[in-house]
Formats: C-alpha cells, structure tokens, sequence
C-alpha cells in the first residue's frame, strides 16, 4: 500500500501542474482579447494587425492546454478521482464543441500582419466572447473537481 500513496501524488501534483499550465495560457488569452476589444473599431492597421496575431496564437495555444494535456491526462486515467472525469465527461463534449468555433476564428484571422479585412472581426469576436465565457464555466467545474480535497 505505501507504493500507491507516492504514486497518486505524483498523479495529483502532475494534475496540479497541468491546471497551471491551462490558468496560465487562459489568462494570456483573456488578456489580449480585452485589449484586442479595446481597439475598436476595427482597422487593417499594424497594431491590430500584431495584436489579433498575439490573440489567435495565445487562444490556439489555451485551446491546445485544455485538450491536449489536461483533457488527455484525463481521458488516458491518470485522473483516478471518479468525480472528475465524470464532470469533464459531462462537459467535454460542450467544451470540443467550442474548440471548432474557436479553430475556425484562429482560421479567418491568424494571418500573420496582412489582415486586411477586419468587417466581420467586431461581430466574430463578440460571438467568440460568449464561447469563451460559456467555456469558462464547464472548465471551472472540472477545475473545482481536481482541487477539490475529496478523493472522490
């Protein structure tokens, strides 16, 4: 019994680092999209040009943290706590289904510091703020679960 207590440790401390890893490109992102809406309106001038690409980067990379570290950890049963991967089971599918909302926004405007037409990005990005917020609420119920002092 003694080698299991070192080894759900590290499981939670591994579970720990991946939930810092998503708060901190979360943030990132958060914050260049305050300062992207800040620019309105819209030109196809350099500065927004270079701050809608900081943008698109940072949410890829939000998006990918989710998915690919901690949704993954997850999914391949490092998280043996039942009621965290029934809450991320819940909500995952919600939470893939804003992933293609977000690749497709990444999709029209990462284009590096040629964005010229910016028409739609006003709207887009309101229509991607409500995605993000509603993605916000389904992660922080997961983020509850893996912090939670219960070993349910």
């Amino acid at each position: 019994m003694a080698t299991t207590q070192p080894a759900a440790v590290d499981r939670r401390a591994e579970s720990i680092s991946k939930l810092k890893t998503l708060l901190e490109s979360r943030t990132e992102t958060l914050a260049l999209f305050s300062q992207l809406a800040g620019m309105r309106p819209y030109k196809p001038d350099r500065e927004v040009q270079l701050v809608l690409q900081d943008f698109c980067e940072a949410l890829v990379d939000y998006t990918a943290s989710a998915h690919f570290q901690l949704y993954r950890f997850i999914e391949e049963d490092a998280e043996r706590r039942t009621g965290v991967r029934n809450i991320a089971e819940t909500v995952y599918p919600s939470i893939a289904e804003s992933t293609r909302f977000i690749l497709d926004f990444n999709e029209k405007y990462d284009c590096e510091d040629h964005c010229d037409n910016l028409a739609q990005l006003d709207n887009d990005l309101s229509k991607l703020g409500e995605i993000l917020a509603d993605r916000l609420s389904l992660e922080d119920q997961v983020i509850a679960a893996m912090t939670s002092s219960s070993p349910a």
